[in-house]
């Protein structure tokens, strides 16, 4: 991501320094529905502090003695931040749900409802975020530049965090969709980069010289996917195909998803130049009201309500289900796979066949605003802005801020987070 080019590219970026503390970025999510107050599923809000998703639910599931998938959720959320974020758990009175006492964990509501909380079952997220050690006297510069975002939108690049500590999980992906799975593997268990440090830098030279079982037992407890890779390796003498067949399909999943995400950047930001709010003839459109894709026909028709912000392009997550767009747009597409060395079926064969469909190229935030504020440790700016589903804040903060978020580099952020169209 640091490589994609900025929307308000005459505009210098402030410096500042994010997530400073984990209060100073706050996630609360905002339900797609109300719990309606009766059913057998319990519905929580759940604030977490300074861990990831994943292991909000690890720690649930073994304080309730229940399996983690019986946990309900809605999305990922932020490892360094204090986020609330629904749940749900079926059988579970309230009353046992607001007496835990899990560190970094607070229960601060409860409901009924007759459903399953699910992946996805979101409206968007609004985002409280301070930002230190930057140039207050520039308030003005920057209420200015966040204005002119909500006006024309934000690139709607997957932000870093996407990509793993490392920022390669991408990679892995394609390395998969080519059937490489030996290049897959030495990228997920292998090649220490300047981000591995300690136990992971020695478990990766560990496998790259072919230690398996020496390197399975250096990875710290909580890499489960690279422990069992290498034990499966160990155990069929080396054999990269047994090897991968130990990673989850979860983890496999997610993986192609982050190459869909990489492919997907690449074409924000060739479109970035002519402008994310410019449809071309043969562009399917997003209509943000509801999500619905249609088939721009005539852009002199169309082009009115893209511009007041109502209907954007679309790029591609490739997949199975994804619609095709046809002129100049399809040419784009097509030839963004071509220079992958991949034919237009490449994600939708085998067994990791994997779904897609279209992405919005750029995203408007609703209510934002940014203030100058100080306490004990000084003076900060303050941004306040809500973002739909599947859309990043870094997308936001980068147009803005020379910062890089600190999860950039934190391989406790490495979670599995699903894709949202």
């Amino acid at each position: 991501m640091p490589d994609l080019p900025r929307l308000l590219s005459d505009f210098e970026p402030l410096p500042g320094l994010i997530k400073a503390d984990y209060a100073d970025f706050v996630v609360e999510e905002i339900p797609l529905y109300p719990a309606d107050g009766t059913g057998t599923h319990t519905y929580f809000l759940l604030e977490k502090t300074g861990i990831s998703t994943s292991q909000a639910i690890h720690d649930l599931a073994r304080a309730l003695n229940v399996r983690r998938h019986e946990i309900g959720f809605a999305g990922q959320k932020d490892s360094r931040a204090v986020t609330r974020q629904w749940m749900s758990i079926e059988h579970t009175p309230p009353e046992r749900l607001t007496a835990l006492a899990i560190p970094r964990l607070r229960i601060l509501e409860t409901t009924r409802h007759g459903n399953k909380l699910r992946l996805g079952h979101l409206k968007g997220n609004a985002f409280t975020i301070r930002v230190r050690q930057t140039e207050p006297q520039r308030l003005a510069q920057l209420q200015d530049a966040l204005a002119r975002l909500v006006r024309v939108g934000v690139p709607n690049y997957f932000g870093t965090q996407r990509f793993g500590y490392r920022g390669d999980t991408w990679a892995v992906g394609r390395a998969i969709v080519r059937r490489d799975l030996q290049g897959a593997l030495d990228l997920i268990l292998g090649r220490p980069t300047e981000h591995d440090v300690d136990a992971t830098r020695r478990a990766r030279e560990l496998y790259d010289r072919g230690e398996y079982l020496q390197a399975a037992r250096a990875w710290p407890a909580l890499f489960h996917t690279e422990r069992r890779a290498l034990k499966a390796l160990a155990q069929a003498g080396g054999k990269h195909r047994r090897g991968f067949a130990a990673i989850d399909r979860t983890m496999r999943t997610f993986y192609v998803s982050a190459y869909q995400s990489h492919l997907f950047n690449q074409v924000v930001a060739a479109r970035l130049p002519t402008g994310l709010g410019q449809l071309w003839p043969g562009d399917l459109a997003w209509l943000h009201a509801s999500g619905a894709v249609f088939r721009v026909e005539d852009v002199a028709l169309e082009q009115p309500r893209a511009d007041a912000g109502d209907i954007s392009p679309t790029g591609p997550l490739f997949g199975y289900r994804m619609t095709e767009p046809c002129g100049r747009p399809g040419e784009l597409e097509a030839a963004l796979l071509a220079g992958e060395g991949l034919s237009r079926d490449a994600f939708h064969a085998g067994p990791l066949r994997i779904s897609g469909g279209r992405r919005p190229l750029r995203f408007r935030p609703e209510g934002a605003q940014v203030s100058l504020g100080a306490d004990e440790r000084g003076p900060y700016l303050e941004l306040r802005f809500v973002l739909p589903r599947g859309c990043y804040a870094t997308a936001l903060l980068r147009e803005l801020f020379s910062a890089a978020p600190p999860e950039a580099s934190d391989p406790g952020n490495a979670e599995t987070e699903a894709l949202a169209p």
